[in-house]
């Protein structure tokens, strides 16, 4: 008797914009390339987000659309192996959905955002994929594509609702998570958004805004770069007349007829304009307006109805080796070059002392390596602490984590660096198989961190408490203990583990103000692209 294979027909949803059919993927309902709002093209183009206008018929959803257009290099960089690919095009307010299946189950609901320091990145990248979520955790996982880079971090016009179209984006998907999740068995009033490196300025400043009160009720912030010190528009303009000179354009109307293509390339130009020796390069940035953007995004998790969501928030140990452990540049770098970097922080009377400290804290290290751990503190270590010290004592107080584990990659060079974690919070090493900083970790250390990591952020998308059974007690962070979570080898709940970093930037926590309030903007300057 001839065998007829049996196939599991693709899921569809109907939603107020249309019927959705998307794709069964190992058993797991997927839909992809969902509109969220409406294409930002034309006049819509440096526009808060639209609602999208529906369509008719059945529209298909199995494949992914195009990320947000941004820089690309063929082959990857030798930490990530890239971070975007195309195609890429301007009509990309999108995200992806994984869901156990399209019932009425009411499953809790993740939402990710991903980073790229405000230049790169992709909802639909590999690594993103919420399948292991969905299927682990009983969870509907949400990525999210959002305006970046010139389209998502820059406005030509002077009228107040034009700044930080990434943030229109994301409040609008938001609002659309919570319109229509639970057609694909979600739970709208149970909704964690998760973030790492700009995604979770991105996470902090969605939780505190006024729209977005009462959507979110938990958040997850993976190596948030509090330490930015944000432009107000005053202070950005600077910068935004700079990159309408590379770009060509004498108006705002020129610049809005000017091909998304020549926007990214000028963008090139602008990284060399405002690179600064020892700080991390950042041509984009959030604009906190007043407006759109009330305040910096780590002071809006202290306020209003942000006190009340759950946080848990974390760093890797190494977070500047990421852009700096590779830079021949850098290796090379003296002990005066790093005591005047550092005395932009610390004056230059203190400076001396600082590098001591920091030099004492790692034997044997050479000045490029007091200026990364410089750097992973002022930007996001001592920052993340200060939300962790500023909440301690709440009814909401935070979980802390600092994420050990040793690249092996590069003799071992990279540390626990920058973006390290995030496979490991996935626990989809196959879907990061081009990334050179995951060579030669051993798989059985590998495997068994990533199952208790993401083990603990199912349970707190699901709880609001990050503890299980297959890790030791993770307690929250308080004024007295200060346990912060150690992922390593070995997973360690430790008192106070970033004590020393806090204690010599204390003075930098002042007024409540948990991120580092020295100016990080600097002058513009001419000169060539910093290779």
């Amino acid at each position: 008797m001839a065998h007829t294979e049996h196939r599991t027909p693709p899921p569809v949803v109907d939603l107020p914009a249309g019927r959705l059919r998307g794709a069964d993927e190992d058993g797991l309902c997927v839909f992809r390339a969902v509109p969220y709002a409406a294409p930002p093209v034309g006049d819509l183009r440096w526009r808060p987000a639209r609602p999208h206008p529906g369509w008719s018929g059945t529209r298909e959803a199995g494949a992914d659309g195009p990320s947000a257009p941004q820089m690309y290099r063929e082959g990857g960089d030798p930490v990530l192996g890239g971070h975007g690919s195309p195609p890429f095009d301007e009509d990309c307010l999108t995200l992806n959905v994984w869901t156990p299946a399209t019932d009425g189950a009411g499953r809790p609901v993740l939402v990710w955002i991903h980073g790229g320091g405000f230049v790169s990145g992709s909802g639909s990248l590999p690594g993103y994929g919420g399948a292991s979520f969905a299927r682990d955790g009983d969870l509907v996982f949400v990525a999210v594509n959002y305006r970046i880079g010139p389209l998502g971090y820059f406005s030509p016009d002077e009228d107040a609702e034009a700044a930080n179209p990434w943030l229109s984006d994301q409040l609008a998907a938001l609002h659309w998570v919570r319109d229509n999740v639970a057609s694909f068995g979600g739970d709208p009033g149970n909704i964690t958004v998760a973030g790492q490196s700009g995604g979770a300025v991105s996470t902090a400043a969605l939780a505190g805004h006024p729209q977005a009160e009462g959507l979110i009720r938990r958040v997850i912030l993976q190596s948030p770069p509090f330490g930015l010190d944000l432009p107000d528009p005053d202070t950005y303009r600077e910068r935004t007349a700079a990159f309408r000179e590379l770009a060509g354009a004498k108006t705002a109307q020129e610049l809005r007829d000017v091909p998304w293509q020549a926007l990214i390339g000028a963008t090139g130009g602008l990284f060399a304009r405002t690179a600064r020796w020892g700080y991390w390069p950042t041509p984009f940035l959030p604009v906190v307006d007043g407006v759109t953007l009330a305040r910096h995004p780590v002071e809006a998790l202290l306020h209003g109805s942000a006190a009340g969501i759950d946080v848990m928030i974390g760093w890797t140990r190494e977070e500047a080796n990421f852009g700096f452990a590779l830079d021949e540049g850098y290796a090379g770098a003296t002990r005066e070059q790093v005591t005047g970097r550092i005395a932009q922080t610390f004056g230059a009377e203190a400076a001396p002392g600082v590098y001591a400290a920091y030099e004492a804290a790692r034997p044997g290290a050479r000045p490029a390596d007091v200026l990364m751990d410089l750097i992973t503190d002022e930007l996001f270590r001592v920052p993340s602490v200060g939300l962790a010290e500023a909440r301690a004592d709440s009814e909401h107080p935070v979980w802390a984590f600092q994420f050990d584990l040793q690249a092996a990659a590069y003799d071992g060079r990279l540390g626990a660096a920058h973006c390290l974690e995030l496979p490991f919070v996935f626990d989809n090493f196959e879907q990061w198989s081009h990334a050179p900083f995951l060579d030669g970790l051993t798989p059985a250390v590998r495997d068994g961190l990533a199952r208790t990591m993401h083990r603990a952020w199912i349970a707190f998308v699901r709880t609001g408490d990050p503890n299980h059974p297959g890790m030791p007690q993770w307690p929250p962070y308080d004024a007295r203990t200060r346990t912060t979570m150690r992922f390593d080898a070995a997973v360690t709940a430790l008192d106070d583990l970033a004590g020393a970093s806090r204690r010599l930037h204390e003075g930098r926590l002042h007024e409540g103000r948990p991120h580092a309030v020295r100016p990080h903007e600097g002058r513009l300057r001419e000169g060539r692209r910093a290779e």
